[in-house]
């Protein structure tokens, strides 16, 4: 029987079963396609890993297992590579793969909100945070020839970090310190797109002294809750979000089309999953 899943901690509240189950359904792929959330951590991964059973066409990879599953792989795409962060698994025979699509996310999400807004290419954007998501926002913003990238963090060293991924993307970034606050209001002020990785909460506080422009984009990619502080400040002063339900969408639909060598029909994916958040699934 063919099945995927996903794995993480914690894992509970994960939207890729409905995604992927909407998209097999679009496919006409039966009732026996199952998908599956299980839970796994850095310690337990390795022996999930090893113990894979007959009938798995890929795995949806989310914290914290998206740096720490590549060493168990047997290739990992480029891109993935130089992000330093894989979150889909795909075997061919008896080869793993790791593949990021949080790139393709991100990048589909900022230019379909930045298209309705009439607006161009982006010169220059704001990250907020410094891990995994954070050094796919970086691959994603220099796919769209940003000139400029500013990373706020209060951390920068360590192999996982946005900034060792700079150094493989061959991205220059500027850093700047948490703790600094006219210097992020600064950076911030001046950028066409703020994108935050940061979990649930943690940019309240900033977000309340925040005076986004109306060409100025957001893409936070908290999606529980969906009105975080810092989207509520952006649609309180008119200016455009790229909401992380549709970096969610999307990456799913690459994902999707990377296990079963087909595209699913978008429109119904985010159909059920407006569906889904509009009764708090």
């Amino acid at each position: 029987m063919p099945w995927a899943a996903v794995i993480g901690s914690p894992i509970s509240h994960s939207l890729s079963p409905l995604l992927h189950r909407a998209a097999w359904d679009s496919l006409g792929l039966g009732p026996e396609w199952e998908y599956l959330r299980v839970e796994q951590t850095a310690q337990t991964l390795p022996g999930f890993m090893a113990s894979l059973r007959e009938g798995f066409v890929g795995l949806s990879v989310t914290m914290p297992c998206k740096q720490v599953v590549a060493p168990l792989l047997d290739a990992i795409d480029p891109l993935a590579q130089a992000v330093g962060s894989v979150n889909t698994v795909v075997p061919a025979g008896p080869v793993l793969t790791g593949f990021n699509t949080d790139v393709h996310g991100v990048v589909r999400a900022l230019t379909e909100a930045r298209g309705a807004a009439g607006l161009g290419r982006v010169r220059s954007a704001v990250i907020l945070g410094a891990r995994a998501t954070a050094s796919s926002a970086l691959a994603a913003l220099g796919s769209m020839h940003a000139e400029h990238v500013s990373v706020v963090a209060r951390h920068f060293a360590g192999p996982g970090t946005v900034a060792t991924a700079a150094t493989r993307l061959g991205v220059d970034i500027e850093m700047v310190p948490w703790g600094r606050s006219d210097a992020v209001h600064e950076v911030i002020s001046r950028a066409d797109v703020l994108v935050s990785t940061l979990p649930a909460g943690a940019a309240d506080d900033l977000a309340r002294t925040l005076v986004p422009r109306v060409d100025q984009v957001l893409l936070d990619v908290v999606y529980s809750p969906l009105d975080t502080a810092l989207v509520r400040t952006w649609r309180d002063h008119g200016a455009p979000v790229a909401h992380g339900l549709e970096m969610l969408l999307h990456q799913a639909v690459l994902q999707v089309r990377l296990m079963t060598g087909r595209d699913p029909d978008i429109a119904h994916m985010r159909r059920v999953l407006e569906q889904a958040v509009a009764r708090g699934a």
